[in-house]
């Protein structure tokens, strides 16, 4: 029903600017509500791979240091969670997206095509603007280590499309709304129990895609000003002897591609919601 699809978009546009005009309101920031929202808000760690969500927006910002001209879906990229103040690496991962935010902004090139926004103060009454606003719904978690929660279920159910592995609750979301509609990719558990048990090399992924090396290299030059070579060194190197030992690189590519996908699906708007309010309704 056309009438429907189209009250919907209205309806997650003036989300959109509610969202943003808080946003405004609380730390300056403009943000275009015509730009594709990409929200990953969930206790930051790890295992649920706000690093590969990083590493993703780099590998688009490098596109356009290399191609100002290339044809990119705005997009902004809001990210959430709780305070971790006794985690070393999740203050880390913190520190990383806020200065990669501080870069991105600074740059004429890409500012006006992506921007990163991080909600210092994430809460319920946060969540209660942020979740409706969100287009897309980063489930990213590395297979097998995600446990049932409900922050998934419910961005699907404000019309959040899910971009996510097979792990978790996006196992019932795929069950429920169907494979195309949503944004599937990476390994799943068995495979990455297979990897494990097979040798993980993390370095193999890093010589085998050009975009994920370039990528990586990046965080060995200063991002906004700050040395983030450690979070590189993790990656290939290791601490404690385990290099990547959530498995960024080995799922990159497929995640790189698959978030591809949902940029070009919405352009398309009717399609897209056509998407949306499949996932509200079941």
């Amino acid at each position: 029903d056309a009438a429907v699809l189209e009250r919907l978009e209205k309806i997650k546009y003036e989300n959109k600017v509610r969202f943003a005009n808080y946003v405004k309101n609380m730390s300056g920031q403009i943000i275009d509500p015509n730009s594709l929202f990409d929200v990953q808000v969930k206790r930051m760690h790890e295992y649920k791979r706000q690093l590969l969500n990083v590493l993703k927006i780099i590998a688009i910002y490098n596109e356009l240091l290399d191609n100002p001209n290339a044809d990119i879906t705005p997009e902004t990229f809001i990210f959430g969670c709780k305070a971790a103040p006794g985690y070393v690496m999740a203050k880390r991962l913190i520190k990383l997206i806020w200065f990669l935010s501080k870069e991105l902004e600074d740059n004429p090139i890409a500012r006006e095509r992506i921007k990163i926004v991080f909600m210092e103060e994430y809460n319920v009454s946060v969540a209660e603007m942020l979740i409706p606003s969100a287009d897309i719904s980063e489930q990213i978690s590395l297979a097998g280590k995600e446990a049932s929660g409900t922050g998934c279920m419910k961005l699907m159910m404000n019309g959040a499309v899910t971009l996510g592995t097979l792990d978790g609750a996006n196992v019932e979301i795929l069950e429920a709304c169907g494979k195309e509609n949503m944004y599937l990719f990476g390994l799943n558990t068995a495979e990455v129990d297979a990897l494990w048990r097979g040798g993980y090399a993390a370095r193999n992924f890093y010589h085998s895609s050009a975009r994920l090396r370039h990528a990586i290299d990046r965080l060995y030059r200063p991002i906004g000003g700050e040395d983030f070579s450690h979070i590189a060194d993790y990656l290939l190197g290791g601490e404690l002897g385990v290099a990547d030992p959530f498995m960024c690189l080995a799922d990159f590519d497929s995640y790189f591609n698959a978030h591809a996908t949902a940029l070009s699906d919405y352009r398309d708007r009717v399609g897209f919601s056509r998407k949306s309010l499949i996932n509200t309704a079941t």
